[in-house]
């Protein structure tokens, strides 16, 4: 090409570029995955985030520290005495973000959600719980809407302060919410005339003097509709109903901590098989800190993070966990399940622990985990991030099949300069390789199911879906999925699953048009009821979801 026309065409690209709404600028796209600014504020940090089964996701902060960069709307201002840096304050500490549209608006909380916990219960409704000073004991809603909704709060719905705990939602509807600082115990909400707070001794038995290091245990309902609680290094299958421990797992091999502060990440693989008898249930932690990072780090002596992944079956007759080794060292990580069951690894540090100031050597790659890859060779580094996501970063999927990735904020309040790692206010959206227009010939299109919006989907039932691959089609490599969206905060999405729709049965009815019937999950041990995203999945690239609700 003459060396003119080089230039114009050069220009040419730039021009196109720049004029490109924001939320479309590609600032890595060379395969490997993309990165996507969406918004370059909104205003406040990321810590928490809910997607709603109308796409939008709730964000918040903290409302401790002072006032954010976003202003509430129509002069509202909130008065709480008991804060500490600003009792009369007019700006939001929550937001919702609109997917589909690339807005957000703000929102207002009455009390401090710092380090809380959630989950969505069956109606769609967001219900909240805990947080610190006067939010540690109080419930708040949020209800989906397309207008000008707003968190609702209930007052002291809680018996006991929860700040750092976690949340499950459990078959009948009902939360469970376990732990938190000082907390050894659980309670239920909504409440019932039974017992408010329940002891539970494995609790006390992972904290750490001076670490805790068992902060935000990672809980999963088990196919047996028994809770695996995972904290600090180790693990046990919970009958919550009778409080009693089923089942004691080995410690994971060396013993060191996974949990907050010395933040791993963990997720429940996907559920396969649901007809079995049996069903094969897996969890995979990743990452954390050697034990006495906590210690070192108010030091400065900052040591590197765990960069090895143990998993395990977790209804084996004799369950071990078998260890694997990730490309990087992460701590504060977060990892996602994807539509096609591969986990995403994303955000955290390369050395030091979770608190004010701890991190250090951010971890910028994505990792892609294949579960049923040959061992040795099951992670896959992806494009890095240009902003460092580090202590109060998320990251939740999208139904497009995008990861919507924010927050960092390592201080005590907003700092942008003068720091090693600025506060981050921006929102991104990471597209795994499977999103790349070189596959868009296999990528299945959902036109019907028998569950679409407004209809529910009951246990045990034939789901008829159809979609369209205007590529060739091969049957055997269709599946679908089921995705229950998560409560991401502090490197753990609570409440996330995803299952395999077993029974597939693929038939041709029309040009590049097909149906596929599957079988529901047969009870709410698999699923509990609420809203899930289903997508079609043809040979690894998976479709743009839709809501479905099972009841």
């Amino acid at each position: 090409m003459p060396q003119n026309s080089s230039i114009l065409f050069f220009l040419f690209l730039q021009l196109f570029f720049a004029l490109q709404p924001c939320h479309r600028v590609v600032t890595s796209a060379a395969g490997g995955g993309r990165w996507q600014l969406l918004q370059k504020s909104i205003g406040i940090v990321a810590m928490h985030m809910q997607l709603l089964n109308n796409d939008r996701v709730v964000i918040y902060d903290r409302t401790d520290f002072g006032r954010s960069n976003l202003s509430l709307p129509g002069g509202k201002c909130r008065d709480d005495s008991s804060e500490i840096v600003v009792k009369h304050d007019c700006t939001a500490h929550s937001v919702e973000y609109d997917v589909l549209a690339n807005k957000f608006r703000p929102l207002m909380v009455q009390t401090d959600v710092w380090c809380s916990s959630g989950a969505v219960v069956p109606d769609g409704s967001l219900v909240q719980t805990g947080g610190f000073s006067d939010g540690e004991r109080k419930v708040r809603t949020f209800y989906p809407c397309n207008g000008d909704c707003d968190w609702v709060e209930t007052g002291d719905g809680l018996k006991a302060k929860r700040w750092y705990a976690t949340n499950h939602i459990l078959p009948d509807g009902k939360q469970i919410i376990i732990g938190g600082r000082r907390q050894f115990n659980y309670e239920f909400y909504p409440k019932t005339s039974s017992p408010d707070v329940y002891s539970l001794p494995f609790l006390l038995q992972t904290n750490d003097r001076g670490s805790e290091n068992n902060l935000y245990p990672f809980v999963f309902l088990n196919s047996d509709g028994n809770l695996f609680i995972f904290a600090n290094n180790r693990a046990i299958l919970f009958d919550y109903k009778t409080g009693k421990v089923v089942k004691t797992y080995p410690a994971i091999p060396g013993g060191d901590p996974r949990s907050y502060p010395s933040t791993g990440s963990a997720v429940l693989l996907p559920l396969k098989n649901l007809d079995a008898a049996t069903i094969e249930a897996e969890v995979l932690v990743c990452g954390g800190a050697p034990i006495g990072s906590f210690e070192k780090v108010a030091k400065r002596n900052f040591v590197k993070a765990l960069d090895t992944c143990g998993r395990i079956q977790i209804n084996d007759p004799n369950p071990q966990w078998v260890m694997e080794t990730m490309p990087y060292a992460r701590v504060m990580g977060d990892m996602t399940l994807l539509p096609n069951g591969v986990v995403l690894i994303i955000n955290g540090a390369g050395a030091g622990t979770a608190g004010w100031e701890n991190g250090r050597n951010p971890v910028l790659n994505p990792v892609l985990y294949w579960p049923n890859g040959a061992a040795g060779s099951r992670f896959e580094s992806l494009n890095p991030n240009t902003i460092p996501r580090m202590y109060h970063s998320t990251a939740i999927l999208l139904r497009d099949g995008r990861v919507l990735v924010g927050g960092s904020n390592p201080h005590i309040g907003y700092e942008f300069n003068g720091v090693l790692f600025p506060t981050e206010l921006s929102l991104e959206a990471f597209s795994p390789p499977y999103l790349d227009a070189q596959h868009n010939y296999v990528r299945p299109t959902i036109v019907s199911s028998t569950a679409s919006k407004g209809k529910y989907i009951g246990y045990g039932q034939k789901l008829l879906v159809r979609f369209k691959v205007t590529g060739k089609l091969m049957a055997d490599r269709i599946s679908v999925t089921m995705v229950a969206p998560a409560f991401n905060t502090h490197s753990y999405s609570m409440n996330h699953r995803l299952l395999v729709l077993g029974n597939t049965k693929v038939t041709s009815v029309g040009t590049s048009t097909y149906d596929v019937q599957v079988t529901t999950p047969r009870s709410g041990y698999l699923a509990p009821s609420g809203h899930y995203i289903l997508y079609v999945v043809h040979q690894y690239i998976p479709s743009t979801g839709i809501w479905v609700k099972i009841l």
